[in-house]
């Protein structure tokens, strides 16, 4: 007799789109054993404390499914729009929530896994939830589902099988009934079923960092704190935000100053391979992680930030300490669904949006509790069909939001502004 259900679920991706999953399920209900792979080799990963807005999707996400309740946002109130004398040219009342890679990441550890840290307590345990695990260090290098016995229906009678290689060097295998790829825009697991989907480079950059508050001049402040301004000149786009501090604080005095600054590099060109060599020599293709800006291409680009960003900007730029930078990149999948039901594609691993969209993480956040909804309802011997109303829903929000993102950031970095300029 088949078996119609799924229990054993297989997430491939420890960051915030398999939490979001591992989380979500977790609170589905208790007979579900969900494990967590993540290739990385700590125990706890660790961003360069990038801004993260905090869409209607992830704040409908934590009111859901956050048992610690911790503080999860400073709020900005308005958009400013600057000139290069750091004058508001246009403004415009919009109430947006912003957050921090790294709250986002520790909140949900402590709902996951009960790790606890300086952001959050790790809540009380509570009957009816699924078992989990985190497992750190393996990546997983092959998945083997069993020929489906039906095209019309789910079948869990006979289990997937994943290779897994460890970062000790050693192997072993898994079994799931249900692999969820939450690895990012540069999925493994995408790669595994449809090669010929690729991450391409969109041109620009995304320069990073972040100030405390406390640090800034109260010219910076006045458009800063609390409020979302923006500066557009040819080829240039630059904003900055108010994200939680240390351990999440939302304290103010305490919080962070988060900007993001585009600048467009020609792939391959000789400024482009400059930029993304590291101190140590080696080249980075999509982000050279906070610490690894060799000082002399700092010094240059604070430089240049004097000559063409308006002086709030630039000074954001001279007191940041430690910048990174992440390549801008198009990359989205044809279809979520994959080996019959069986294999998923959510967040990053199904579309990787611009961030002028700021729609990643709510993204992921969306395509996890939609499908939380459907595996319930697979539980309720649905089948397939709840499985299809979630692929059609996922895939039709990563086109609009993916062709969107493509839209403004062509529009931002290859048009003129002379508005602006």
């Amino acid at each position: 007799m088949s078996q119609a259900r799924p229990k054993n679920i297989a997430v491939v991706g420890g960051s915030l789109g398999g939490l979001f999953m591992g989380v979500a399920l977790k609170r589905l209900r208790k007979d579900l054993n969900i494990r967590i792979f993540e290739r990385n080799p700590t125990q706890l990963l660790h961003d360069q404390g990038a801004g993260v807005v905090a869409g209607p999707d992830v704040q409908q996400f934590f009111k859901t499914f956050d048992r610690t309740r911790t503080p999860l946002s400073v709020a900005s109130h308005q958009r400013l729009y600057l000139d290069k004398n750091g004058n508001v040219i246009d403004r415009e009342d919009r109430e947006q929530q912003m957050t921090s890679w790294d709250l986002l990441y520790n909140l949900l550890r402590a709902n996951y896994d009960d790790v606890e840290s300086g952001y959050a307590k790790v809540p009380d345990p509570e009957d009816g939830e699924g078992t989990v695990a985190y497992e750190f260090g393996c990546t997983v290098t092959d998945i083997k589902a069993p020929e489906a016995k039906s095209v019309s229906a789910l079948d869990f009678s006979d289990p997937i099988k994943l290779n897994i290689k460890h970062h000790s060097g050693e192997t072993s295998t898994a079994e799931a009934d249900l692999v969820i790829a939450a690895d990012g825009p540069s999925s493994s697991i995408r790669a595994m079923y449809l090669p010929e989907i690729e991450r391409k480079y969109a041109g620009y950059v995304a320069w990073r960092g972040t100030v405390p508050e406390t640090e800034v001049s109260q010219a910076a402040k006045d458009v800063f704190v609390e409020k979302f301004p923006f500066f557009h000149t040819e080829h240039i786009q630059i904003l900055a935000y108010t994200i939680p501090g240390k351990h999440g604080t939302i304290e103010p005095g305490k919080r962070l100053l988060n900007w993001v600054w585009y600048v467009n590099y020609p792939e391959d060109s000789p400024e482009h391979v400059d930029l993304m060599t590291d101190k140590g020599g080696k080249r980075h293709h999509i982000t050279l992680p906070a610490g690894g800006v060799r000082d002399e291409v700092w010094a240059r680009q604070k430089e240049f930030a004097k000559e063409v960003l308006p002086p709030q900007f630039s000074e954001l730029v001279e007191k940041t300490k430690v910048p990174f930078i992440q390549a801008i990149t198009d990359v989205i999948s044809p279809s979520a669904v994959l080996e019959g039901g069986r294999v998923l594609l959510i967040g990053d691993a199904l579309a990787g949006f611009r961030p002028h969209t700021a729609m990643s993480t709510s993204q992921a956040a969306m395509d996890a509790m939609k499908l939380a909804e459907a595996i319930e309802q697979i539980l309720e011997g649905q089948g397939l069909d709840a499985l299809q109303k979630w692929e059609e829903h996922v895939v039709e929000y990563a086109k609009t939001m993916q062709s969107h993102g493509v839209w403004i950031g062509n529009r931002s970095q290859f048009l003129e502004h002379p508005k602006s300029a």
